[in-house]
């Protein structure tokens, strides 16, 4: 059996793949698939995640191509399915699942043993995080992911799921989109800390200004937007990453959840 061919449009699983052992069979990845640096210096683009050539794929004759529904498009995923033999298509809601990300792409690449490792360092830090957030009150935060016009996460993501593994319940107005827009001085009153992610906006120090400004009672901080959001092999570092964030975060400044907040976004 010939070894796979595998184009990955998804970022965090780029890595996982890389994790997995299988970077000698990545033949295609997107522009924004960085991480590890040095395995994919060689790696053939082909786009970015909404915008895939598509002919260009078909160029490196893959066997097996993977993609998101969040991350990629379904005309992207339609158009390949007419000559991929396998597209793969992954959802990942929350933290718990990336155990079963790991075991299922395992299973596909003949990667069964290095699955396992992952799930048990993966199972390891979820014990750690569980420990810390026990210790600590639960605060409402504002996770900011855009800006012009300001935006955040909903109840129903990943960030969202993420950010409740410590204690923390992502907040956003009463909308019902996943990423809704705000005006910050709509969650004055409502919420005890403020997080400016370093992706998909470039949020930097210069910012800090600006939410503080709308904002002035509640503490507002930078936060690695990676280790948030990034599910896969990054989730294991970015578990334990959450965990100590919020151990430092709530250190410097211990708050509680304000009384009559009106609308909460929490894990499911």
């Amino acid at each position: 059996m010939s070894a796979p061919r595998i184009v990955c449009l998804v970022p965090s699983l780029t890595e996982l793949l890389c994790d997995l052992g299988l970077a000698p069979q990545l033949v295609g990845r997107t522009g924004f698939c960085i991480h590890p640096r040095d395995a994919l210096r060689r790696i053939p683009k082909v786009g970015g995640t909404k915008d895939v050539d598509i002919e260009r794929v078909r160029a490196l004759r893959p066997t097996h191509v993977i993609v998101n529904i969040d991350e990629n498009t379904r005309e992207t995923a339609d158009a390949l399915a007419g000559f991929v033999p396998e597209v793969v298509v992954t959802h990942p809601l929350g933290p718990l699942d990336n155990p079963p990300l790991y075991r299922r792409l395992g299973a596909i690449f003949g990667r069964e043993t290095e699955a396992e490792a992952l799930v048990a360092r993966f199972e390891a830090a979820l014990r750690a995080a569980g420990e810390a957030a026990r210790e600590a009150p639960a605060e409402r935060v504002l996770y900011l992911i855009w800006r012009h016009p300001w935006m955040t996460v909903g109840p129903d993501t990943y960030i969202a799921r993420m950010l409740a593994l410590v204690g923390w319940q992502a907040w956003s107005p009463p909308d019902t989109a996943r990423y809704p827009t705000l005006r910050l001085e709509g969650a004055a009153g409502r919420v005890d800390r403020v997080l400016l992610s370093s992706e998909p906006y470039p949020f930097r120090e210069r910012h800090l200004a600006e939410v503080r400004a709308a904002l002035p009672s509640v503490p507002v901080e930078l936060i690695d937007g990676e280790q948030v959001s990034w599910y896969g092999s990054r989730a294991i570092t970015g578990v334990g990453y959450l965990a100590d964030y919020a151990r430092r975060s709530r250190d410097t400044s211990p708050r509680k959840i304000p009384s009559g907040a009106s609308h909460a976004a929490a894990d499911h």
